[in-house]
């Protein structure tokens, strides 16, 4: 018999020493292990004093990791110690087994090693689901509590440090993040991209041989004045990035050169006219309205009359009507929101000369005409731009518009008072209408009291 208790202690808990199994039993979905302590003492948790003397003993059960898809429950008899020590607070304290229990734990050690690493791996949700599956019931929430309860790992003194802008609200504001080059993994963030915290930052890591950074002079600064010692090295992506810049701005400076030097290229004889269209080629509205029509009016050409074509093609009775009455496709596209004015039309005018001497840089463009009076933003500025970088055909400034918008109270009428006299007073039947209504009035003099 002591055999077979060994065996099972080797095989249930081969790691852990003071313990005794004293027997198993397998249900159809738990594995209930027996088993005690089998230590003389126990340190006292108060005052961290030996004691031998037992007080009392009572059941724990924590749960253990499944074993072949069931859930594994020790039934673990637990003594009460006697603290010797008289100035110790704690009269009494309980026993725990290293390696397997902890105060106040309702799982194993290795549970919670197991369960932690889930967590980390999957976060909460998908690691409650993966536990799930492998027999133990836990919630995210418990997953998230215990990757927060893991202590902070150790970081080496980095090496080689790369610094970085990054937004928490973009175009407005912008933190630093500095990475460990050689393990490719994130160190701090800084809560502004101002060359005094960098500075600081790097002042208490002398161990800083290397610093990867943008050509931002901000970080210059910082990284100047707070590791002198460091080399400053550009990395890859910068480069590649401050040469397309470079490039970019060099060929938008002669593009009238290129213009010139670029042959004309032939032009076919039925080469359709340009449409007048704001929705091009390729736009899916565009190519829906187009199709809608098509169906629509070849079916009014096969002799079928509208309502046949409503019910054929499933379209209300307005729709078919609106696509019938139009000629060409082109007229369903007039009143578009592409057309409405924007608060970059007054200045447009002022970037096509900008452009046109050579200026494509959205940013200096932004601020010449933020003094002249624009409200919006520097992103719909370079909208626009890029707009007429990459348009086939030369993006200008649209000409005012003619429509004058009158201005309407509630419901699409005029306010009160606000018709014209002439409308209020020239209408004959309106004048009528209010002498009938005089004449049927009785005056105040002519009444009298009964």
């Amino acid at each position: 018999m002591e055999e077979v208790v060994l065996r099972l202690k080797e095989l249930l808990l081969p790691s852990i020493a003071d313990i005794a199994v004293l027997s198993v039993d397998v249900s159809i979905e738990i594995v209930r292990v027996d088993a005690q302590g089998t230590a003389t003492g126990a340190v006292c948790s108060g005052c961290g004093s030996w004691s031998t003397r037992v007080h009392s003993s009572y059941l724990r059960f924590p749960a253990d990791v499944p074993s072949a898809g069931r859930r594994v429950v020790l039934q673990l008899r637990v003594r009460r110690f006697r603290c010797r020590n008289t100035k110790c607070p704690r009269r009494t304290f309980a026993e725990q087994i290293p390696g397997l229990t902890r105060r106040y734990g309702q799982r194993t050690e290795r549970l919670y090693s197991a369960l932690a690493a889930v967590g980390l791996a999957l976060a909460g949700r998908a690691g409650a689901r993966l536990a799930a599956l492998l027999g133990v019931s836990v919630s995210r929430s418990t997953v998230l509590r215990l990757v927060d309860a893991l202590p902070e790992p150790e970081v080496p003194a980095p090496r080689v440090v790369g610094v970085d802008e990054y937004a928490t609200r973009k175009g407005r504001h912008y933190g630093t993040v500095l990475v460990d080059v050689e393990t490719r993994r994130p160190i701090d963030l800084l809560p502004d991209r101002e060359a005094s915290s960098l500075a600081a930052w790097l002042a208490k890591r002398p161990s800083i041989e290397v610093i990867c950074r943008d050509r931002a002079p901000f970080f210059a600064e910082g990284a100047s004045s707070g590791a002198p010692q460091a080399v400053q090295v550009a990395d890859r992506w910068h480069l590649w990035h401050n040469l397309s810049e470079a490039a970019e701005r060099s060929v938008a400076q002669h593009r009238r050169c290129l213009h010139a030097l670029t042959p004309a290229a032939p032009q076919p004889e039925h080469e359709a006219a340009p449409s007048a269209s704001p929705w091009p080629r390729g736009h899916r509205f565009a190519d829906r309205a187009r199709d809608r029509h098509a169906a629509v009016h070849a079916l009014l050409k096969a002799g079928h009359s509208r309502r046949s074509v409503q019910r054929q093609l499933g379209m209300t009775w307005r729709t078919v009507k609106q696509l019938a009455d139009a000629a060409t496709p082109e007229k369903l596209f007039t009143g578009q929101w592409q057309n409405r004015p924007s608060v970059l039309d007054d200045h447009k005018s002022h970037l096509d000369d900008r452009w046109n001497e050579g200026c494509t840089n959205a940013w200096k463009l932004w601020e010449e005409i933020v003094p002249l009076g624009y409200k919006g933003s520097h992103q719909r500025v370079r909208a626009y731009l890029h707009e007429k970088r990459t348009a086939r055909r030369a993006v200008t400034a649209r000409p005012p518009s003619v429509l004058t918008r009158t201005r309407r109270g509630p419901w699409g009428r005029r306010p009160e008072g606000r018709w014209p006299r002439s409308r209020r007073t020239g209408c004959p039947r309106r004048r009528a209408r209010r002498d009938a209504a005089a004449s049927l009035r009785t005056p105040t003099s002519a009444r009298t009291r009964p």
